[in-house]
């Protein structure tokens, strides 16, 4: 049986609050269906900007498909997935719930303005290539993007995120950029001006996935794995402080501002993916809980 509704963050009080009364009644031995009914909740916020992560809850044992993923499910039914730059469709899960009963619920997305970026002064090979250097950069693409397929199941997403490093905002995700005036992507993560050797942290917890000094466009680059698909990366470092493979804390410093690869100047880049969907790393770490 397919049944369609609409959960959004409205509501979510009162639903915590019958789930406590609930166990009120339980404890002094009184039934309570409205217990089995907050279970059963499909929880998303109501609408999201374009570039957000999305973090919700579903019933425990739950399975979630998601723009044709199979979303991990942590023990505590919470899921996570990403919004892209260009969405503007309401986004729909759909959820088979442990007694097999199918549900969707849905998410609207916000649009937001993206404002042209000029970017002058950039080494006119790292713009137009030649072919030989097109076909490094390509290689070390794909295995930076290979790197972004992982799908384990730790949490380290869900913490509250913090700032890699304190500095100016140099650059905004989903800018579109025109380098020496020539149309390029648009901007894929958050730039943060700092000073070259000033310590990289980790945002949130994870594995480092991904990790090498000279990349032709990024430079030292780091690819950190935070769960369920979310990941964090970190171009143009001067220094790398963690191999493939280490186990990361929040806080603890993976690497070193630089400005190697394609950069006017010293800075951080700091990008986030769900598997291969850009997402905005300020709407992450502005998060409310």
């Amino acid at each position: 049986m397919m049944s369609t509704a609409h959960y959004g963050a409205v509501g979510a009080f009162s639903r915590f609050f019958s789930w406590w009364a609930a166990l009120l009644a339980m404890a002094f031995g009184l039934v309570a269906p409205s217990l089995q009914a907050a279970e059963n909740d499909i929880i998303l916020p109501a609408h999201v900007q374009q570039g957000a992560m999305v973090i919700g809850r579903v019933p425990v044992g739950s399975q979630v498909r998601y723009d044709g993923h199979v979303l991990n499910v942590s023990d505590y039914g919470t899921i996570v997935f990403g919004i892209g730059r260009d969405e503007t469709r309401p986004r729909t899960i759909e959820v088979t719930l442990p007694s097999g009963v199918r549900q969707q619920a849905s998410v609207t997305v916000t649009p937001r303005d993206w404002p042209i970026e000029r970017v002058n002064g950039v080494p006119s090979s790292t713009v137009s290539p030649p072919p030989d250097i097109a076909a490094r950069i390509g290689r070390e693409q794909a295995q930076v993007s290979a790197a972004r397929t992982r799908n384990d199941n730790r949490t380290g997403f869900a913490q509250h995120f913090i700032w890699p490093v304190e500095g100016r905002i140099s650059g905004r995700f989903g800018r579109q950029r025109i380098y020496n005036g020539t149309p390029g992507s648009a901007h894929s993560g958050m730039d943060i001006a700092a000073p070259t050797g000033t310590p990289v942290r980790a945002p949130a917890s994870g594995v480092i996935t991904f990790a090498d000094p000279d990349l032709y466009l990024t430079g030292g680059t780091v690819l950190l794995d935070h769960g369920f698909g979310i990941s964090s990366n970190f171009l143009h470092l001067s220094a790398l402080d963690v191999s493939v493979g280490d186990t990361v804390t929040q806080g603890q410093v993976i690497g070193r501002v630089g400005a190697t690869g394609r950069a006017t100047g010293p800075h951080l880049h700091w990008g986030m993916s769900w598997f291969s969907t850009r997402i905005d790393p300020l709407l992450v770490v502005n998060r409310e809980e």
